[in-house]
């Protein structure tokens, strides 16, 4: 009896599930993969493609995309600059252990700081690498993430009230009412 109920609720279930119709054209589709193409090309490309495709609000992805090359800039400038104390400092090891003439910027130091400075021009250098691609990597995210806003509409008929309250024996509370109009 059991078996032919489930039977018979699965069938019914099938039946008014597959008498739904949706219209493709009442649902906009979200361009995040647009807007994340955009940026994996150009840095900053999906905030501004974002931008564009916002019809109304204020459309604030675009300060973001000064802040993406200052970041990219940055990072691109830290890395050419450890890349060149690196090589100097490779340079004035090898000058050092061949008995060459010793550059007076590095005169001061001692093989093993020299080979220490080295190391650790080295490091920077290789965490610039990483931070190049980590803003590159979060532009992208930032792009989809905010094209799945683009048609988020925050109206009136939607409201939080939040209010403290005091519970039973005294216990301090806060009171969420949250209202669909």
């Amino acid at each position: 009896m059991r078996t032919s109920f489930l039977i018979l609720y699965f069938t019914s279930l099938t039946l008014f599930v597959s008498g739904q119709v949706l219209d493709s054209d009442s649902i906009p589709e979200h361009p995040y993969r647009k807007s994340i193409m955009f940026s994996a090309i150009v840095p900053g490309g999906g905030q501004v493609y974002n931008s564009i495709l916002k019809k109304k609000g204020f459309r604030h992805a675009i300060w973001k995309v000064p802040l993406i090359y200052g970041a990219l800039g940055a990072s691109t400038y830290m890395l050419i600059q450890n890349q060149k104390t690196q090589n100097a400092l490779k340079t004035e090891y090898v000058n050092r252990i061949d008995g060459n003439i010793v550059d007076p910027e590095w005169s001061a130091y001692d093989d093993q700081s020299v080979l220490y400075l080295y190391r650790q021009y080295l490091d920077q250098r290789d965490l610039s690498i990483l931070a190049i691609g980590a803003v590159y990597l979060l532009q992208i995210i930032d792009a989809g993430v905010e094209s799945h806003f683009i048609h988020f509409d925050v109206s009136d008929n939607l409201s939080l009230d939040l209010q403290p309250v005091m519970l039973s024996a005294q216990i301090p509370g806060i009171n969420i009412n949250l209202t669909f109009r």
